[in-house]
């Protein structure tokens, strides 16, 4: 074992710079710099008085300095819509935990469902130099899609699946979603069906929320069901409030309202909670049905039917692919679109419905 010794530390005034730690391990800066990039170019007893000097000054490499030089930032840039829905923070955790070996960082920006607020976002985000930007979803501000298209750096635009990506993608079809929702209520019988959804303002809007809307309001109608009973009401994002309002509304429309489909998980617990409330029974007297597959969707009683996506896979899905382009991997015109699908889940909120 090689034992390294050092001199006193430097006196220093604020944060420690590479010159201390050069000085405290009497190497060249250099030297130092490469221990941060090129730990394995060092002898073991370098390496080794280098990483007790950084230790004893807790000396962090300035990286806004060395990405000048190296144009490298060591960062990924993730835009996602809000911090509250677990299924994002399913994808963020895919994305990082990917990212960490090959020594990336992921730098978080919420929206909030704001077109504008993604666009000063984005622009932001530039200022710091990402080696690549994540954004969600295939819908973005004129401006906004300008920036991507002229970042220079791989773009990602996931859960949902553009026919013409700014450059990749990686998702599933919304659109599916919401034709797989009523597709499953109508076969088991229902007759009597409404969804529930967030309205818009004019910056405040969910795109993919309104494509599994649509679609299932498409749905019912070709089967020759009402569609008056599709609601969209309040802000995004969707939360249990949102969906316990939502119901309340359905049922003044509908007293013999027989299921509902919520956009999200979230909505579908609420109502459940409303439906509780109102002393309905589930499914029994109202059917309900979400999507995302929320863990508290297997912890309800009973347990919520829903269409289930694997997020963490799909933000590990994102990073190996980033990986890729960033390690100069060519691409193919048929990888650049990345679906990762869904499946229904019946469980017991929604039942057969009896002859």
């Amino acid at each position: 074992m090689v034992e390294s010794k050092l001199g006193s530390p430097p006196r220093t005034k604020g944060r420690a710079t590479i010159r201390d730690v050069a000085r405290l391990a009497d190497v060249a800066r250099m030297t130092v710099s490469r221990f941060f990039t090129n730990p394995e170019q060092l002898h073991a007893a370098t390496r080794a008085r280098v990483a007790q000097a950084v230790d004893t000054l807790s000396y962090v490499p300035d990286r806004a300095a060395g990405s000048l030089i190296t144009r490298r930032s060591g960062f990924v840039a993730f835009l996602l819509p809000s911090l509250t829905n677990s299924n994002f923070a399913a994808i963020a955790h895919g994305i990082a935990g990917t990212l960490r070996p090959a020594n990336y960082q992921l730098l978080l920006g919420n929206t909030s469902y704001s077109v504008g607020e993604e666009e000063r976002q984005i622009e932001q985000m530039l200022a710091r130099r990402p080696e690549a930007i994540v954004v969600t979803g295939e819908r973005h501000s004129r401006r906004c899609t300008q920036l991507l298209m002229n970042a220079g750096v791989p773009v990602v635009e996931l859960a949902d699946l553009p026919t013409h990506p700014i450059d990749l993608a990686i998702g599933f079809s919304n659109r599916e979603v919401g034709r797989i929702a009523a597709t499953h209520l109508l076969s088991l019988g229902y007759q009597r069906i409404g969804a529930i959804g967030p309205g818009r303002s004019a910056d405040s809007i969910d795109f993919r929320g309104e494509e599994r809307l649509e679609s299932f309001e498409e749905t019912l109608s070709a089967a020759g069901r009402r569609t008056d009973l599709v609601l969209r009401h309040g802000e995004p994002p969707v939360s249990y409030r949102h969906g316990a309002l939502g119901v309340g509304i359905l049922l003044e429309r509908e007293s013999k309202l027989d299921a509902v489909f919520a956009i999200s998980d979230l909505g579908a617990v609420g109502a459940m909670m409303e439906c509780q409330r109102r002393k309905i029974s589930i499914p029994r007297g109202l059917a309900l049905m979400g999507f995302g597959d929320f863990d508290i969707s297997t912890e309800m009683v009973p347990t919520l039917t829903t269409i289930a996506v694997d997020f963490e896979s799909l933000g590990q899905k994102t990073a190996l692919l980033l990986l890729d382009v960033m390690r100069g991997k060519k691409i193919g015109e048929t990888a650049r679109i990345t679906n990762v699908g869904m499946r229904l889940i019946q469980r017991g909120t929604t039942r057969k419905v009896a002859d």
